[in-house]
């Protein structure tokens, strides 16, 4: 196994008050990349992914798929931050740690005592990202800044879910969790950013996410198309080119984009109508895309016949970048996403070996990510607060009595 010494954030420490998706990826983004993570969890409960069907589930053990996917390479450290001792404790920690990421509702981290502010008090160089609906940089607060959200409101306000499905159906959300996740890369990048700044400053930063935002750049054609044209785009179909979609071939579907005239030259000589190329009907994206009841019949009869991996094969020969729609059992089917190494399998001790996706991008100069499997609640408390932080055993001992903290129960 590759160490993580060796990974770009070898030596860095993150403090993760965390729950659901959007902080747990980030700080899983930061820990593939080799960074320490102490993820704080409520004492006996811990994160609310923990009981989120479905579960992996073995000898009479269960672990929720979620929260084993987004906390790989962590350690879990049960904490009470409602309680002043539990509160100490994190002012502790963040005086020997050099980010925080939170991505708990707006708020809540003021009245703890525990935001940037009062965090950078005990540690200039502190890096502290927030992630949250609508942001809450001072200086970039807006009436929706206290409000709580989900992915889909992100998707919503953002103007991603008018532009998901066809026309003469109603909206409709994208991946599950997408705005989450994206918003936890977005985060890992801007703690990246801040890490690099304080090389040459030394000195730490907020570092501001906000789900809506995000999902608003991800949508920056809306915007450009607006601003420009005064047009707003349709769900379902584009005015300006075609085809891009879903085509129907023998045994499912494949996916197909033709962004200019060179491309539909090519696909139309594939498919053995070139007389289609400087057809008035077809000649350009417009004329394609205002034809398209009358062109689509055509592609799919070509590939009726057809496999998904002949229309591809024939197509991608015919330099028509093409690709088959795939199933998630087409992708642990296809060798591509191993050699890849997007597909990771963790060994966890309780439930066994399962797969899940790696966090990108690869770099030739560093090792594989390791693999440790998610923490059990409280796993690494006696260690963080023992061998880091310098409580004796009795300390932490009355700490858990007072339920303070919690220890695994093979700990206590």
């Amino acid at each position: 196994m590759a160490s993580d010494m060796q990974r770009p954030l070898s030596g860095i420490r993150v403090i993760g008050l965390e729950q659901y998706m959007s902080g747990p990826y980030c700080t899983m983004v930061l820990a593939d990349a080799g960074a320490e993570v102490i993820k704080i969890e409520r004492p006996g409960k811990g994160d609310p992914r923990r009981s989120i069907p479905p579960f992996a589930e073995r000898g009479g053990s269960s672990k929720a798929f979620g929260f084993m996917a987004y906390n790989r390479n962590k350690k879990s450290l049960a904490l009470n931050v409602q309680s002043e001792r539990g509160r100490a404790v994190v002012r502790r920690l963040a005086e020997v740690s050099d980010v925080v990421v939170e991505n708990l509702r707006p708020g809540s981290m003021a009245k703890l005592g525990l935001d940037y502010e009062a965090l950078r008090s005990v540690n200039p160089r502190l890096i502290y990202a927030m992630i949250s609906g609508f942001g809450r940089l001072p200086g970039y607060q807006s009436d929706y800044t206290d409000r709580p959200a989900f992915d889909i409101v992100a998707e919503a306000m953002s103007g991603v879910m008018d532009l998901i499905g066809f026309e003469d159906k109603p909206p409709t959300f994208t991946l599950y969790g997408l705005a989450d996740v994206y918003s936890g890369m977005v985060a890992a990048c801007g703690v990246f950013q801040a890490l690099l700044m304080r090389e040459r400053t030394g000195q730490g930063q907020l570092v501001d996410v906000s789900l809506t935002d995000n999902m608003l750049a991800l949508n920056e054609r809306m915007v450009a198309l607006y601003s420009v044209t005064g047009k707003e785009p349709k769900r379902g179909r584009l005015d300006h080119l075609w085809p891009r979609g879903a085509f129907k071939c023998k045994d499912g579907y494949v996916a197909l984009n033709v962004p200019d005239d060179i491309v539909w030259a090519r696909l139309a000589t594939a498919v053995g109508r070139p007389d289609l190329v400087d057809d008035p009907r077809s000649a350009d994206g417009t004329s394609r895309a205002a034809n398209a009841d009358f062109l689509q019949p055509i592609l799919e009869d070509w590939m009726a016949d057809k496999t998904r991996q002949e229309v591809v094969d024939t197509l991608n020969e015919a330099g028509m970048p093409t690709g088959p729609i795939y199933t998630a059992k087409d992708v642990f089917e296809d060798p591509h996403f191993k050699k890849r190494g997007m597909l990771v399998d963790i060994d966890d001790p309780e439930v066994g070996v399962y797969t899940f996706a790696r966090s990108t991008p690869h770099l030739s100069a560093a090792p594989e990510i390791v693999k440790r499997p998610a923490p059990g609640l409280g796993q690494h408390t006696r260690d963080i607060l023992e061998g880091l932080l310098g409580y004796s055993s009795d300390e932490l001992d009355r700490l858990a009595a007072d339920q303070v903290v919690g220890l695994p129960a093979a700990d206590q």
